[in-house]
């Protein structure tokens, strides 16, 4: 690969990346020992619409972090103080703070509700999604730790691994830039599956590494910094989830490949969602926390009801009765989960969160398809040519329409309104009517927000639905109609598929461990051996009194294969001594080892991956199978969840 990318950024630039035939890879060098890496980040000075956008965030968010260390500073100053004089200056301080904070934060909330700079080039009118930007965080330089660290608990030479630690930085270098496309998700999951090693080898239970990890909120800006692993893990796989919605969002919707490639990212970034949220805990940042990420993944599941829609819309060619009343409940569908998204989004602890953009979109899209399938309905009791008498009328309408509505009014059956053309044309002009009401309510939302008026295509969408609906009623309104029109019923929500949840596949990126030299100790562990064992015997041969380097001679001269060592476990309550025999394999079966503690079965636990907490499972994890007097050790520090702390 050709030359590094050497420059010392001095922004965070996590999303300043184009669409895929406009992607500048920035490559990034490896090492030929090991194996093939997917070291390819975008350049972070492309001029792209998103790169320009992503510049402007990460210059707001180093503002927001310098005038929130002033605010701090002021604070502390304030409290401490009692000269009366120099209160007063310092509470005139804070308040200019606290404007200059709250015209950073609106500035950033408007560059978050940025979203046509993530949306499909395609000439089709088609509704705008919602995508999240990725978040930010600074550089990291492990270099200095785990050189310490590997002369303190190795025992060797640090200067032998400064390739292994250049390239562990510069592949956390380059997943800050990820191309919107399946090689920066493969990146992003390149680099969190590496997180598993370095947490197995320098993130010990009883000593910290002293590294910090700095990321942004990726909604407020606000900076946190927490020296767990498991903040880094979480915040990486929140990249994830967040790239699979730009992905979402950049798909051409007009044709039924780009819906599917569009249901496919959004399920699966509502499964990263919901995994980040039920292996998390105690998340410093709002946008990772339990009630942020609930709200994320029905957003994500709400878009993929609205493209489930675009392609019954797309494929359904016909204007039969029935297909029209499937299109409405598909509609009222869409309008459902969308009412509840915005629901979440209005809660007090989101409702100044979320940004105003945000709930606008989703309340006028709630509006917009409630109007749809009150549309459809009218369409379908008024437009279709199928003779309702006879038979006909008793088995496949009649069935479809008995299950349309959630309720209607008495004194009228359903075969009755069907097999009656006047009733049909009243009952449809009631559901057009709720139509144009509800496009109305739909355009009168997005007139209140500016970011909204400045999308065309959704000013667009709106005026050409509701002038659609409009004229559809003035074509059944008649001279002698002097009734009121009555009030149409609900109409019963139902959808032919139901979103899927896709969680995130942490096998399909195959990694081996940058560290792997250092590959004894590691050994000794997933063998789950403990610190404090003495080894008596390798391959049979008796080595308790053997000196340091021999034995360590012993072990990894056989490199190529498993072997058998026996230990000995000083027990100190009572001084007994337990004899056991673990087979260590090296680098050749570590992959196939550590696949079988990812879970790579389907719909096995994957709480084994997201090693958050360091409380090791001595219960339950310890002696897996008996063989004589020889033990078959398994895996014991895989632990439940992650906690940052």
């Amino acid at each position: 690969m050709e030359g590094p990318a050497t420059r010392d950024f001095e922004l965070s630039l996590s999303d300043g990346v184009s669409d895929d035939d406009d992607d500048m890879p920035t490559t990034l060098p490896t090492d030929s020992s090991h194996s093939g890496s997917i070291r390819k980040g975008c350049d972070p000075f492309a001029q792209t619409q998103r790169s320009k956008l992503q510049h402007r965030r990460a210059r707001i968010n180093q503002q927001i972090n310098k005038e929130m260390r002033m605010r701090a500073g002021a604070e502390n100053l304030f409290r401490a103080t009692t000269n009366n004089k120099v209160k007063e200056t310092v509470a005139l301080e804070l308040s200019f703070v606290n404007s200059n904070l709250q015209l950073l934060k609106e500035e950033l909330e408007e560059l978050n509700s940025n979203m046509e700079v993530y949306q499909t080039d395609s000439d089709a009118i088609s509704v705008p999604m919602i995508p999240l930007g990725l978040k930010e965080t600074k550089e990291v330089d492990f270099t200095v730790p785990i050189q310490d660290f590997i002369c303190e608990h190795y025992g060797e030479d640090s200067s032998l691994y400064d390739n292994e630690i250049k390239e562990l930085i510069e592949l956390r270098q380059a997943m800050r830039t990820p191309s919107r496309s399946q090689a920066g998700l493969e990146l992003l999951m390149e680099y969190y599956n590496q997180l598993y090693y370095l947490d197995q080898r320098f993130f010990s239970s009883h000593r910290n590494l002293g590294v910090h990890f700095h990321w942004y909120d990726s909604l407020t800006g606000v900076p946190s910094s927490q020296r767990a692993l498991a903040f880094e893990k979480g915040s990486v796989l929140f990249n994830i989830a967040a790239l699979h919605t730009q992905i979402g969002a950049r798909q051409d919707r007009a044709a039924t490949s780009g819906i599917d490639k569009a249901v496919d990212a959004f399920q699966r970034a509502a499964g990263a969602f919901n995994y980040l949220k039920e292996n998390f805990s105690n998340a410093p940042s709002l946008d990772m926390s339990a009630l942020s990420l609930s709200m994320l993944v029905r957003l994500m599941v709400a878009q993929v009801q609205e493209c489930v829609f675009e392609r019954i819309t797309i494929t359904t060619r016909d204007t039969k009765f029935t297909s029209q009343l499937q299109l409405a409940q598909e509609a009222a569908q869409v309008s459902d989960v969308y009412s509840l998204v915005h629901q979440t989004m209005t809660q007090p602890l989101m409702k100044d969160y979320v940004p105003f953009s945000w709930a606008s979109m989703v309340q006028v899209k709630s509006e917009h398809f409630r109007a749809l399938s009150h549309y459809y309905a009218a369409a379908a009791l008024c437009d279709h040519t199928v003779s309702f008498d006879g038979e006909e009328c008793d088995n496949e309408s009649d069935k479809a329409f008995l299950k349309f509505y959630v309720n209607i009014a008495s004194g009228q059956t359903l075969s009755q309104i069907l097999q009656d053309p006047e009733k049909r044309r009243k009952l449809g002009k009631a559901h057009l009517r709720r139509a144009v009401m509800r496009h109305e309510e739909a355009m009168r939302v997005h007139s209140l927000c500016k970011i909204l008026r400045k999308m065309d295509i959704l000013q667009d969408v709106l005026c050409q639905t509701h002038k659609r609906s409009l004229e559809k009623y003035l074509e059944l309104d008649r001279e002698d109609d002097f009734d009121e029109t009555a009030e149409a019923p609900e109409i019963q929500a139902h959808t032919q598929q139901k979103p899927d949840i896709t969680p995130p596949s942490f096998t399909t990126v195959q990694v081996s461990d940058i560290f792997q030299r250092l590959s004894i100790l590691f050994d000794f562990q997933e063998a789950g051996l403990r610190e404090g064992d003495y080894i008596v015997a390798v391959d049979g041969q008796d080595c308790k009194w053997a000196k340091h380097g021999e034995v360590v001679l012993m072990l990894t001269s056989s490199s190529d294969r498993e072997v058998e060592i026996s230990v000995v476990t000083l027990h100190s309550h009572d001084t007994q001594m337990e004899r056991k025999a673990a087979m260590l394999s090296h680098s050749s079966d570590k992959e196939n080892s550590r696949q079988r503690l990812l879970g790579g079965a389907k719909g096995q636990s994957s709480g084994s991956l997201l090693n958050w907490n360091r409380k090791k499972k001595r219960e339950g994890s310890g002696v897996a199978k008996k063989l004589g007097s020889t033990f078959s050790l398994s895996f014991g520090n895989i632990r439940d969840t992650e906690t940052m702390y």
